[in-house]
């Protein structure tokens, strides 16, 4: 049961901070450049598990290193940093460079790759990893809310933006991420045992 939790969390909290997301708009922008779904999924799906299996590698191994008390409110601390963060809009600038000829698959797994390096969901992983203590389950459920977000953005590329309220999907987001934060920190505290 505890699996399934930190999976949904992982999922939901990934695929609401990917709304209006830099790699959300690299999605759009291939989707519109080539109007070839199926690969930009699999390069998305490919390139957000190796990405976010990285992610999650390096904030489980980091929390085993640093499983003291400051450590704790640190994870706490960076879900409230990431609620601010996501209010924070992205630009739609092509960060993945020139499309390279080799097709589509290996030009989105790339862009994609590159573009996720640093970015907020990718954080975010990390953090949940250290949170939870489980990198598969983590990587699986971010991997699934990076696909829950993208998938629909590489079906529909720029009609999707006319659609979704992206404003709305930050602010939700930021909630959500402040209550785990807050959480987190009531828990380290000793007042959630």
């Amino acid at each position: 049961m505890q699996a399934f939790q930190d999976f949904g969390v992982s999922a939901l909290l990934v695929a609401l901070a990917e709304m209006g997301d830099r790699t959300q708009l690299l999605t759009i922008l291939l989707a519109t450049r080539f109007r070839r779904p199926l690969p930009i999924i699999a390069g998305v799906a490919l390139a957000t598990l190796a990405n976010h299996a990285l992610a999650a590698l390096a904030g489980y191994y980091v929390s085993s290193f640093l499983d003291a008390l400051w450590f704790r409110y640190l994870i706490g601390a960076s879900f409230l940093v990431m609620a601010v963060w996501v209010l924070i809009p992205d630009k739609a600038a092509d960060e993945g460079g020139k499309v390279s000829h080799r097709g589509v698959f290996l030009t989105t797994l790339i862009a994609f790759f590159l573009v996720e390096m640093g970015d907020k969901t990718q954080i975010a992983t990390a953090a949940l990893a250290a949170r939870f203590s489980s990198v598969w389950i983590v990587t699986a459920g971010t991997t699934t809310g990076m696909l829950l977000a993208n998938v629909p953005a590489a079906y529909f590329g720029h009609a999707i933006t006319r659609i979704v309220p992206l404003v709305a999907m930050r602010y939700i987001s930021a909630a959500v991420y402040a209550l785990l934060g807050v959480a987190s920190l009531l828990e380290t505290a000793g007042y959630l045992d």
